[in-house]
């Protein structure tokens, strides 16, 4: 794609699940990748998997000396950010029963953290050419989901963040949009599938047109494109990727990963 030749990104969670898909996306077109998670050892591991122009940070978004030392540590390695991706996020969610700690950590990780890195960043942003940031919202901001209160509340706050971080962000030309996956096959979902892909395809079915789970290549795909040349003039917009799930309505009183659990029969580990 045009304009992301040598350019830098940061992605938040880009270790694993959809946030690795997008890193390593960023690294074949080209453009210079730093990854963040807490654990190093896999942190590390992705960073040597994609390449000389992958690097790791340890950082965790909820703390604000970290979020400081990524970008310090992104300007030491390569010198610019043109790009910001805030990717990491928590599910936290027990419906009506969820926690005030569930509420804060939710909200701290999954909506303050990508807000707090963009504070930090941007300096650096307003100093490039053509810098963007692509927020992560969810198809769950857009249709009430049985059982499920703190995630969708997060997403819903993302996706009114990235409108207001347009508004105020374009007189430096920073582009501000969110990409929103359905039921997408990750970490998560393979879990509550007990590793079946066609489980996951088949609960994913009843709610998304396309038949099947979201890829995260497929996620990361539109990530790129709205970092590139050729989404120039798109800011405070929402991409879905979700097979359709917004065009059939809601889920009413049925759950996808609620069907998911009992076609696969997971159940969760004894603590």
């Amino acid at each position: 794609m045009k304009g992301l030749q040598d350019k830098v990104a940061i992605v938040t969670g880009g270790a694993e699940s959809i946030g690795k898909d997008v890193a390593k996306a960023f690294c074949d077109a080209g453009v210079n990748t730093v990854i963040c998670s807490r654990r190093s050892d896999v942190g590390e591991a992705t960073a040597a998997e994609l390449g000389a122009n992958c690097h790791y940070i340890q950082a965790d978004i909820a703390n604000d000396d970290d979020i400081k030392k990524l970008v310090d540590g992104t300007i030491s390695k390569f010198g610019q950010i043109d790009f910001v991706i805030p990717v990491a996020a928590v599910y936290m969610d027990d419906g009506i029963a969820s926690t005030r700690e569930q509420w804060d950590t939710s909200f701290t990780i999954n909506v303050a953290g990508g807000a707090l890195l963009v504070q930090q960043a941007l300096p650096y942003l307003k100093e490039s050419k053509s810098p963007a940031i692509v927020n992560f919202g969810s198809i769950s901001a857009r249709v009430a989901q049985g059982q499920r209160w703190t995630y969708p509340a997060t997403k819903a706050a993302i996706h009114q963040l990235t409108r207001s971080m347009s508004l105020d962000l374009a007189e430096f030309g920073i582009r501000v949009n969110t990409v929103s996956a359905g039921m997408t096959w990750s970490v998560p979902v393979a879990t509550l599938a007990c590793e079946s892909r066609e489980l996951a395809d088949k609960a994913a079915a009843a709610y998304q047109p396309l038949g099947r789970c979201v890829e995260g290549s497929e996620v990361a795909d539109v990530v790129l494109f709205l970092c590139s040349d050729h989404a120039s003039f798109i800011s405070g917009a929402d991409i879905p990727v979700d097979g359709g799930y917004c065009a059939l309505g809601p889920e009413a009183c049925g759950s996808v990963m609620a069907d998911l659990v009992g076609l696969s029969g997971w159940t969760p580990p004894e603590e």
